[in-house]
């Protein structure tokens, strides 16, 4: 794919080709034109001279009005490679602003993923330190639960052994009562 300056200068390479091949058409076609009126010259110097003097003053207004020609052509030559040099200067000036313009938004996005990604790690931190806190907590809430349960334990063995001990004794009155009321 052309970039658009070489495509620029090439469109102006051909208008200026056009404009040197029109050029080379009106030699052309100015050197038939003093062909021709040196023809006329020989015929005028054989018909009058009244005649010759018309020739040469057309062929003087034909030498003007090429020359004129010639000039606007050089003029248009000239103002095509200015306007194409003009042209050609301000895309670079285009082109500078929007590598310019670039660079600042790969600066900008560097600083956001800069920013995302501290951000990011400080809170990745924060939830690894909470992490390990709560487990701290959970472990500490097992023992608290575990010394509660053998606490619970301790408590129960003692209060079935005073059961035990109640029963016995109960059982031993009862069948001292039991005997007593047999022996009656």
């Amino acid at each position: 794919m052309k970039k658009p300056e070489t495509e620029e200068l090439e469109a102006a390479r051909a208008e200026v080709r056009d404009l040197q091949r029109a050029v080379a058409a009106l030699r052309t076609e100015l050197e038939r034109g003093r062909s021709d009126a040196e023809q006329a010259v020989q015929r005028a110097v054989t018909a009058g001279t009244g005649e010759v003097a018309l020739l040469k003053n057309t062929v003087g207004a034909l030498r003007d009005e090429l020359e004129r020609a010639r000039a606007a052509t050089d003029a248009a030559v000239q103002q095509a490679v200015t306007a194409t040099h003009g042209e050609i200067a301000q895309l670079k000036e285009t082109i500078a602003a929007l590598r310019l313009e670039l660079e600042k938004a790969r600066l900008e996005t560097d600083t956001a993923v800069r920013v995302a990604v501290s951000a990011s790690q400080g809170e990745i931190i924060q939830l690894r330190a909470t992490a390990a806190s709560l487990r701290e907590a959970l472990q500490l809430a097992q023992i608290d639960r575990e010394n509660a349960v053998s606490r619970e334990k301790a408590a129960n063995a003692a209060d079935q052994e005073q059961f035990r001990a109640t029963i016995r004794t109960l059982r031993e009155q009862l069948e001292i009562a039991n005997a007593a009321r047999s022996n009656r």
